[in-house]
């Protein structure tokens, strides 16, 4: 159940952040809008150990510290990868941490003038296993810091990326069902779009074309993952029986 308390927090902060911001009478309101020049609403996943925090984000251009890396502006203007600054990958990372109150670490590449995450929620890279960032469940090109996003895109940071065979998708991410039916989630490797055999949803093991089927037995709401041992596991899926 914890992401509804991690969606519910989001949802909180974003509301509260706009209201903060229409409530500044002593600033016009271009001056309003330019504080929030950048900012957007992205969906953020940081997947370590555990799910660290898997909900939509508001958040935008800021100097980001780090207790390897000092402080940093982080706005996409990094390295000269965006001609104007804008919400970034690390910029989400950075908000969620603020919101929810788990630490992350980073080294600083004074070159690339982007950080290196190494540690996130207690979840610390290792001799083999490190930190992966993925934009809509692509491996970005450039580090956290370059990497701007638009409103709605989905952001994954996932430890041991670099060794994962898939990173996991279960649809719909959304299922309501009255009892004794049923209804199909599938589950595919969100990078290519392949169907997963083999990954565990529920209680049940996906078959051939990535599907199980979940059935309604009495009324509540459950959240479950698809999980697979060399996988990135998958987004939430909720399940209420009505």
């Amino acid at each position: 159940m914890r992401s509804f308390f991690q969606y519910a927090a989001a949802i909180a902060f974003c509301a509260s952040t706009f209201a903060n911001a229409s409530a500044l009478p002593n600033l016009r309101h271009s001056e309003r809008a330019a504080s929030l020049a950048g900012y957007n609403i992205v969906n953020l996943r940081i997947e370590g150990t555990n799910t660290i925090y898997e909900a939509p984000i508001f958040s935008g251009p800021r100097n980001v510290t780090t207790p390897s890396g000092g402080t940093h502006l982080c706005d996409g203007t990094n390295d000269a990868a965006n001609p104007t600054p804008g919400n970034t990958c690390t910029d989400a990372l950075d908000a969620a941490s603020k919101l929810l109150r788990f630490p992350f670490d980073g080294t600083y590449d004074a070159e690339f003038q982007d950080f290196f995450i190494t540690s996130i929620g207690g979840t610390t890279e290792t001799a083999t296993e490190f930190w992966g960032l993925l934009l809509n469940y692509q491996f970005t090109p450039v580090g956290g810091c370059q990497q701007e996003v638009k409103p709605g895109d989905h952001v994954l940071w996932a430890f041991n990326a670099f060794n994962a065979a898939y990173f996991l998708k279960a649809e719909p991410e959304v299922v309501a069902i009255l009892p004794g039916k049923s209804a199909v989630v599938t589950v595919t490797d969100g990078t290519t779009g392949v169907p997963v055999a083999g990954a565990e949803f529920a209680g049940q093991l996906t078959n051939a074309q990535g599907q199980v089927t979940v059935t309604g037995k009495k009324p509540g709401v459950n959240v479950y993952k698809a999980t697979r041992s060399d996988s990135i596991r998958s987004n939430a899926v909720v399940v209420t029986i009505i």
